[in-house]
């Protein structure tokens, strides 16, 4: 905030940043003393227009309604032709917008003097072919001298991140705070924190001279008494600022809370990439992409007549292609260890209804569970109809939302959610529409499928899976390209490779977080599911129940026929 100042020469801010550290309210410290202090044309840009007004809603609107003397600056709202609208708050001397990067036209309007770039890893690549958004937004203040630009932002991965990238041109300060006990200044990190045997929750920082135990509670004093130290102090124009969930006062987020977090998240490597991001403040390094799929196959493993007992709940994943629908039910359990339950290939134009007769029947069929407890239903399906045959797809969905069966649509690029806050019904069938993230699905199951044990994550797969459906799994891999001047990464296989069983995968994970969003608490209902206890063998019932047959289904995968 120093930084922001106008009195200070620094022209561009950068925070690169963990969870719960105060990221958020300097910002908005910041605008207020704008509008106070400083006014001029302002720019606020968050990773979506929806995130902005969201933003705009909950955050700055209740900053300017509750200081007196922002609220007589900004123009009142409830008047008419205020020029306070959700994106646009107009206030004497200046104008704050606020935009989403994924919006061109939000990107490149009138000058301004202020910049602020929110959650910048978040941004796609390219906004609308236009080219980056970051680079657009500072285009903007190229007619000011004394322009201000802060870049914040939890990083991500290793040589794609901006925030990353941006520090390391940065004069890269970090905080060194003293030991209470010793006084030795040194910078707080993951290595140090300790805990006693099974009891995160009491989790201390071990000081790396005198090796004393350090409590929580005197994290204040040394946050207090500590001081920023620039590690490239011959850049002078641009602040670096990083600072890892590890700061966090006292009464925010404690050691031992984020001890307990990384307890829960270490066998999952797709949960551990995400807590390395946000509580530690740094970049997760990629291993490489490409997976061993003899390697799963040697996983392999009987299920028996019946749902395995630690399955919760099933969703299924299906892919449309031209002379056939495929698809996948998936079974999910605590901490999203999965287990593959089925794989149907249904044969037949999709153009027709016979098809879709098929999977319906198939999405009825009740599985028999291994515990004792009524059967499963799949409760929830994702249906792809971004490419072939989108109408019938859209039909197919349209009749059976109250199953939860939901069409979706593929967007690749880094920063798409794996499923979006909401739906759109700007389509041509006017069904709820959802876009998933397909890179963030194929990154998570990529993580899982290199998870070794059973266990949070897991992929357990039955015996009757054979090289080619892991082969299809294990198709795609990331590359790296540029596009227009900027690193990004893509997924791509090779030219007459298959990944129909990767596809539905992705949409099967899809539907799970689509539930998620309306609620579902996976490990609750798991905890519920395991108190149940096993049936005996004689009560066990076949696990498949022989769907309506037709001369185009193929029960068994086609490259088994």
């Amino acid at each position: 905030m120093d930084c922001l100042s106008t009195s200070s020469p620094v022209e561009r801010i950068v925070f690169m940043k963990g969870a719960q550290i105060g990221g958020t309210e300097a910002i908005l410290n910041w605008l207020g003393y704008i509008i106070a202090h400083t006014p001029g044309p302002l720019l606020m840009v968050m990773p979506t227009v929806d995130i902005a007004k969201k933003t705009s809603k909950q955050r700055i609107d209740p900053l300017i309604e509750s200081s007196p003397i922002l609220r007589g600056l900004v123009n009142d709202p409830r008047s008419r032709d205020s020029g306070n609208t959700v994106l646009v708050k107009e206030f004497s001397g200046g104008m704050l917008m606020i935009t989403g990067a994924n919006s061109a036209a939000g990107l490149r309007s009138m000058p301004i003097r202020y910049l602020g770039l929110d959650e910048v890893d978040a941004y796609p690549g390219d906004v609308d072919n236009e080219g980056d958004p970051v680079s657009l937004a500072v285009q903007r203040t190229a007619t000011f001298s004394n322009r201000k630009i802060v870049m914040v932002s939890t990083p991500t991965i290793k040589g794609f991140s901006r925030i990353e990238t941006a520090y390391a041109e940065s004069d890269q300060r970090r905080y060194w705070v003293p030991c209470p006990e010793c006084k030795e200044f040194q910078i707080l990190v993951w290595a140090q924190i300790r805990w006693p045997d099974g009891q995160r929750d009491q989790a201390f920082y071990e000081c790396i001279y005198c090796n004393k135990h350090i409590s929580h509670s005197r994290k204040q004093w040394m946050l207090e008494n500590g001081e920023w130290r620039a590690e490239n102090p011959s850049s002078k124009k641009v602040a670096g600022f990083h600072l890892s969930s590890l700061y966090s006062p006292v009464g925010w987020l404690s050691w031992g809370d984020i001890a307990i977090e990384h307890g829960l998240a270490c066998k999952d490597v797709s949960r551990l990439k995400t807590w390395v991001n946000t509580k530690l403040g740094e970049t997760w390094e990629e291993t490489a992409e490409k997976l061993d799929k003899d390697g799963l196959m040697d996983r392999r493993e009987p299920f028996g007549m019946s749902i395995p007992p630690g399955v919760v709940l099933l969703t299924a994943g299906v892919d449309v292609q031209d002379d056939r629908l495929e698809m996948e039910i998936v079974g999910w359990g605590r901490d999203e260890e999965s287990w593959s339950i089925d794989y149907r290939v249904i044969y037949g134009d999709p153009s027709a209804p016979d098809v879709w007769r098929d999977l319906d029947a198939l999405l009825r069929r009740p599985f028999p569970h291994s515990r004792q407890t009524p059967d499963l239903s799949i409760r929830a399906v994702a249906i792809d109809t971004g490419g072939h045959h989108t109408l019938k797809a859209y039909d197919f969905c349209r009749t059976r939302q109250d199953r939860r069966v939901w069409g979706i649509k593929g967007r690749g690029g880094q920063g798409v959610k794996l499923w979006p806050a909401r739906p759109n019904r700007n389509n041509k069938g006017r069904i709820p529409l959802f876009t998933i993230g397909v890179d963030a699905a194929k990154e998570a199951i990529y993580a899982r499928l290199r998870i070794t044990s059973p266990g949070p994550g897991y992929c357990h797969f039955p015996h009757d899976r054979d090289a080619e459906w892991f082969r299809q799994l294990t198709a795609e891999s990331v590359s790296t390209r540029y596009v227009r001047g900027r690193q990004t990464r893509e997924w791509v296989k090779k030219d007459g490779d298959r990944n129909e069983a990767l596809d539905c995968r992705v949409y099967a994970i899809a539907a799970l977080h689509g539930l998620i969003s309306m609620g579902l608490q996976i490990n609750r209902e798991a905890g519920q599911m395991e108190q149940l206890p096993l049936k005996s063998e004689t009560e066990d019932k076949p696990l498949m129940r022989k769907p309506p047959q037709r001369q185009r289904m193929v029960i068994q995968s086609p490259w088994m026929n």
